[in-house]
């Protein structure tokens, strides 16, 4: 069994064609899915996905592409909305994106913080999504976590490993997508395999990011059995085994029953 630990099913052309996509990652041994928010339009589709799919796990948060429009939001409103359904396991996606910088740099920062402090008073862990800001993440994530513990996820993790080392001491997880099966990607493929395997999750984060021999393709959650596949040779450990430790991985941080 492989859990798809961040996958946005509410995005085309995945939503109106869902049952398919679930029977064929069934199929491929996809069992569960962690389908993320972004936006509350995004949000408001996760609800009735979830209410018809009882093997899909939901999330609320703002992807820091969309901060700039959510100046008002309140840490009250992301935990009121978190308890919509028992089935909302985490917070996010939230972080940092300098690369695009689609929403200003203290914007995304302000409302990645509320995140965080929701993620503090729920114990629902954060889902982080973080590109071209090491730096300032770091910082951000050091000085919360100093305050007050809270479970992190880095969610199609493509740092570094004195970057990942790092977050390995504020307890971090890192969700190795499709990115880490493509060419000439000598460094990511190095930093995984010095994460211990009790810190690996794996995603498709579907439909974006399709693993080799698909790249460049619609991703869906039945391609996660390629994603699977590499790391578990990267690991040295057999496909079935990899299966069990990232699925028990899955379980422990968000602290859920399947």
């Amino acid at each position: 069994m492989i859990i798809d630990s961040h996958c946005h099913l509410d995005y085309e052309p995945l939503f109106n064609n869902l049952d398919n996509i679930i029977k064929r990652a069934n199929d491929n041994g996809v069992k569960y899915f962690l389908t993320i928010s972004t936006t509350d339009k995004s949000f408001k589709n996760i609800l009735g996905i979830l209410n018809n799919h009882k093997n899909v796990f939901g999330s609320y948060g703002i992807h820091p592409h969309e901060a700039k429009n959510y100046h008002d939001l309140k840490v009250e409103k992301i935990i009121e909305n978190l308890n919509m359904s028992e089935n909302l396991i985490g917070i996010g996606e939230t972080g940092l994106d300098f690369y695009y910088n689609h929403s200003d740099k203290k914007i995304q920062k302000e409302c990645f913080i509320k995140h965080i402090h929701a993620s503090q008073q729920t114990s629902k862990p954060l889902i982080v999504h973080s590109r071209s800001a090491d730096l300032e993440m770091l910082d951000i994530l050091s000085k919360e976590y100093k305050n007050r513990k809270f479970n992190i996820l880095m969610h199609c993790f493509t740092g570094g490993k004195n970057f990942a080392h790092k977050l390995l001491d504020l307890n971090c997880y890192f969700s190795a997508s499709g990115i880490i099966t493509f060419k000439k990607n000598n460094e990511l493929v190095n930093t995984f395999k010095s994460i211990p395997n009790n810190k690996i999750l794996v995603e498709t984060d579907s439909p974006y990011l399709s693993p080799e021999p698909l790249r460049g393709k619609t991703n869906e959650p039945s391609h996660l059995k390629y994603t699977l596949k590499f790391l578990a040779n990267l690991k040295n450990v057999t496909e079935e085994k990899l299966s069990l430790i990232t699925t028990n991985n899955f379980i422990k941080l968000f602290n859920i029953n399947i």
